[in-house]
């Protein structure tokens, strides 16, 4: 009978030993199972930033036109920084860098980068799909020596004309295409949300600069050109007459004449192209001055589309 009862003590113990055994496993399971799943919802945001198309872009306008394309699919950065003047701008050891990582490069052309290429060339990046933005724009030439010393043969601001930024996008949209194709509807989506806010804009304004008195207005810098093309406007610059000096007798004389024989009451200044000198012709023609936007920096925080819906009613504003 001791012999039996001991049997069953011992049967007893082997269960309970059993049993605790397979509860130990099954808690060690469900930790390493929920630190697996832990894990994997830690890498999943990662693994999808690492999914973004990396993109650099020369300067702030062409970055708009990036981020409005790629959407959050893209990760935008711009070689030139905010408040740097492109025209003076010198390439460094660390844009080399971000080329060479980068899947997509896109920048304006038209002598706006004249580093463009010899930045290319030292990232040795075979995998760079490389946007020349302005790839079937019509250029205008420049014809002023300065200009030409300056800007090359092309007036390079082509991105300031709503016309000119359809174009741009299209480029810019079929590269990233190319780089991601398995997200070609999402950006050709984007694409054509963005064209019909341009078409928009366009439609707008061509009403508005039909019916004015007269279409001409005057500048700091001749960098609407483009602008002009597209609603028949003509544009007279403060530096084409006395260039970023101060004037003459004989220079500012020829300005005078010209602001009150075409009623110019406004001089548009540009923060990136010395405004003072606007305010000196402002100043003696009894004109006022107004801010416009070049978008070649990132100003007040705006969007490319705010920008130009701004400077096009300043436009039409000067013109009644």
């Amino acid at each position: 009978e001791w012999l039996v009862f001991y049997e069953c003590i011992a049967i007893r113990i082997t269960q309970r030993r059993t049993t605790m055994v397979k509860k130990l496993v099954l808690l060690m399971i469900g930790i390493m199972m929920a630190a697996l799943f832990a894990g994997c919802g830690n890498d999943a945001p990662k693994e999808q930033a690492a999914k973004k198309i990396q993109v650099v872009t020369s300067f702030n306008a062409m970055a708009e036109f990036a981020k409005a394309i790629g959407g959050d699919k893209v990760e935008v950065s711009t070689i030139i920084p905010d408040g740097v003047e492109p025209h003076d701008f010198e390439l460094k050891p660390d844009n080399m860098k971000q080329l060479a990582t980068a899947q997509v490069f896109v920048y304006n052309g038209f002598g706006m980068e004249p580093w463009a290429q010899q930045a290319i060339d030292a990232a040795k990046n075979s995998k760079l799909i490389t946007v020349v933005a302005t790839e079937g724009v019509e250029a205008i030439k420049n014809t002023d020596p300065e200009e030409i010393k300056e800007h090359g043969a092309e007036d390079p601001h082509a991105w300031l004309s709503l016309k000119n930024a359809k174009i741009e996008v299209k480029n810019i949209k079929d590269a990233f295409v190319k780089a991601d194709p398995a997200n070609k509807d999402y950006y050709e989506k984007n694409y054509n949300d963005y064209v019909a806010k341009l078409d928009e804009m366009i439609k707008k304004y061509e009403g508005q600069f039909a019916q004015a008195p007269h279409k001409n207005f005057v500048t700091g810098h001749a960098a609407f050109a483009y602008l002009c093309r597209d609603f028949g406007l003509e544009q007279n610059s403060v530096e084409d007459v006395f260039a970023e000096g101060e004037p003459n007798a004989a220079q500012l004389a020829e300005l005078i004449k010209y602001c009150k024989e075409n009623n110019i009451t406004t001089i548009f200044a540009e923060e990136m192209a010395s405004p003072e000198v606007s305010k000196t012709l402002a100043s003696e023609v009894g004109a006022k001055v107004e801010t416009i936007y070049t978008i070649e920096s990132n100003e007040d925080n705006k969007t490319y589309l705010e920008r130009m819906d701004e400077n096009l009613t300043k436009i039409a504003a000067s013109l009644k």
